[in-house]
């Protein structure tokens, strides 16, 4: 039994151990507190910045380009595509050592490894390394295993005519946006909506999405349909540089129009360049001429002043002029013919392209009217072919007596090519200007035409009448007497005109002694389809137009004929001469004869029509060779591989028309980053 008198009595806690235990608790309560108003800002009021934090620390996002749309030729041939090609991209602070990285990734993709160090020492946490690489060099980079490295899929703009049409094309920059000609005037249609791509990494770097999300509503860029023939291009590409070559010239142009519509069937320029390959080019084989440069066209101008005078009855077809022998003075100066003529009538005078008889005419007509029909004509203004950097020329007023007679033959003004070819054009449009045009549709990936271009008359220059009747006159320049014989052609009239002016220098002033040769035709003559212009920049060989550019223009007229389907002018055949009967042979055997019948049964004739021809064999041959073969017999060549043609279709030896499509297979897979 518990002796509960000898118990002590336990008092309670004291006042201060209660006051130290009301303390920590509002300690532990505050601390409480702290933390939970803490966890409220960061999870409420920071949460955007932390979230960004966090992604910054594994989420890459780079903002890719559209596929840009496609650019085709008249009959739908590609001219201008997109490809998918790697871009090496580095993540610096993944990197260990810096300078050890840069000289292995300057190595694999030939980039400088002073400017890529640079990049990487500056800590960002995304940097490009090389855009746009071949396959070649993105297995050299994958091989080297760096950590912070990735690769990322973006369109590249590919050419696969490579030089041709390269000038109306133009140039597109790594960053997708167009740098110069077609791809320039229409960015924003070809360029389409651009996409954003994720890559994510985890704490060590290792990539655990390359490709990343794409935009669902990224769209593709709209397609071009250009008015040029791929064909009659090529053609022209190729004899307008045989022409500059010849002559040893530093430049050419050259434009074929249809004087009908305004649509711009080719445009060349030399010298040319590879748009795959722009860095290998001088800025001077860039520039567009035939659109940018102005230039001071020479006798070609006198069919204006001819048909003018004509439509304002100053003139008639019998008028004559005396050309003075070939000098006359207007006051302190002399202008001279190349060859001393007595009286001309019109025809004459552009048949043998005397200057004094069309300073004459010019002074008949008088300034105002001669300066306004020139600007009729579309001098004076820009073409409105919608390329950068396009020329409208200068054409001031003749005031002295001087200025007058120089205009009256294509000095003392300036004009494009372009220009020249639509105003010669008119002449053959029965005296209607047309406006030039180069894109015929625009078309959205959704079927939508945005755009679509047509033929479309600017304005009357001068009266049906007197544009044919300049039209006839100018067929006796390519006949015997002419300036241009070297144009004729034997299947069809031709009616043109020669250029031979002086440039002008300017840095001492006046005129240097350089020249500028051109010859400019319509055909066929009695219903022109096709203007066809050819400009030859200083020649070396011969300084006249009638010399170094009708031969180009005759090669070109030659193809362009056959291609645009114009039948002949002269249709007469020549016979072929008859053939001696063979001598007499003796008399076979039956069984020999019976033999040689079975023979003949495993030999396929085939009589070749008109226009047809015979498909050659280039299985074994370079893709490019094949193309170039296929189209000097003015076939369609259509690609698919890369390497030697292992396959065609149609075969070898088979008759087809011109312009038929052939189907050649490459061995091997197409290298996609290989220009």
């Amino acid at each position: 039994m518990r002796d509960l008198k000898n118990m002590q009595v336990v008092e309670g806690p004291s006042s201060g151990m209660r006051l130290r235990v009301v303390l920590l608790g509002a300690i532990f309560l505050a601390l409480l507190a702290v933390v939970f108003g803490r966890a409220v800002h960061l999870q409420v009021h920071q949460q955007e910045k932390l979230k960004a934090f966090a992604e910054d620390q594994y989420v890459r996002a780079v903002e890719i380009p559209a596929r840009r749309g496609d650019i085709f030729d008249r009959r739908g041939t590609p001219l201008a595509q997109s490809v998918e090609v790697d871009s090496v991209w580095v993540d610096p602070s993944l990197l260990g050592d810096r300078p050890a990285a840069a000289r292995a990734l300057g190595k694999a993709l030939g980039v400088d490894r002073h400017e890529l160090q640079e990049k990487l020492e500056k800590g960002r946490r995304f940097a490009w390394v090389k855009r746009q690489v071949t396959p070649a060099e993105a297995a050299k980079v994958k091989a080297l295993e760096l950590p912070g490295v990735g690769f990322l899929r973006e369109p590249r703009r590919f050419y696969p005519q490579r030089e041709l049409a390269a000038h109306v094309l133009g140039l597109v920059g790594t960053d997708a946006h167009g740098l110069d000609g077609l791809e320039k005037s229409f960015e924003d249609e070809l360029s389409g909506e651009r996409v954003t791509r994720e890559g994510f990494r985890d704490a060590k770097g290792r990539k655990l999405l390359t490709n990343g999300v794409e935009d669902p509503q990224a769209r593709q860029g709209a397609a071009l349909t250009l008015t040029i023939d791929r064909q009659l291009q090529y053609v022209t590409e190729k004899a307008l540089e045989k022409a500059v070559v010849d002559a040893k010239a530093v430049a050419g142009t050259a434009v074929v129009l249809d004087p009908h519509t305004g649509e711009v069937l080719a445009l060349a320029n030399v010298p040319r360049f590879n748009p795959n390959s722009p860095r290998h080019a001088s800025e001077d084989a860039l520039r567009n001429r035939a659109v940018t440069d102005t230039f001071e066209p020479g006798s070609t101008f006198k069919a204006f002043v001819i048909a003018t005078a004509l439509d304002e009855k100053v003139i008639t077809e019998s008028s004559e002029f005396d050309c003075e022998q070939g000098r006359l003075a207007i006051g302190r100066h002399v202008v001279h013919d190349t060859h001393p003529y007595g009286l001309l009538k019109p025809r004459g005078i552009l048949q043998v392209s005397s200057n004094i008889c069309a300073a004459k005419v010019a002074q008949k007509l008088g300034r105002e009217r001669l300066v306004a029909a020139y600007e009729r004509f579309g001098f004076g203004e820009r073409a409105g072919l919608g390329l950068p950097g396009e020329g409208k020329g200068a054409l001031p007023f003749p005031k002295a007596e001087i200025a007058l007679a120089t205009q009256a033959f294509g000095q003392g003004l300036t004009a494009t090519a372009l220009q020249l070819a639509a105003g010669y054009g008119a002449l053959g449009n029965g005296g209607v200007l047309m406006r030039p045009y180069l894109v015929s549709k625009v078309v959205d990936p959704d079927g939508l035409v945005l755009l679509e271009n047509g033929p479309t008359p600017v304005r009357r220059v001068v009266s049906e009448k007197a544009a044919r009747q300049v039209v006839s006159m100018l067929e006796s320049v390519v006949e015997p007497g002419g300036t241009a014989p070297r144009a004729r052609l034997d299947e069809y009239r031709v009616a043109g005109k020669t250029g031979t002016a002086q440039k002008a220098d300017p840095l001492a002033g006046g005129y240097s002694d350089k020249r500028i040769a051109s010859f400019i035709g319509l055909v066929p003559a009695e219903a022109p389809k096709a203007v066809i212009l050819v400009v030859i920049d200083e020649p070396m060989t011969d300084v006249y137009g009638g010399l170094v550019a009708a031969p180009a223009f005759k090669e070109i007229a030659q193809e362009a004929m056959p291609l645009l389907g114009v039948p002949p002018s002269r249709p007469g055949v020549v016979a072929a001469p008859a053939l001696r009967a063979p001598p007499a042979k003796p008399a076979k055997s039956a069984v020999v004869a019976a033999i040689e019948r079975l023979e003949q049964l495993d030999t396929v004739t085939e009589s070749q029509a008109e226009g047809a021809v015979r498909v050659p064999d280039l299985r074994g041959k370079s893709g490019r060779v094949a193309v170039n073969a296929l189209m000097g017999v003015a076939l369609e060549p259509q690609l698919s591989g890369s390497g030697l043609v292992a396959s065609q279709r149609p075969a070898a030896g088979t008759l087809v028309d011109r312009g038929t499509r052939i189907s050649l297979q490459l061995a091997g897979p197409l290298p996609l980053g290989t220009p």
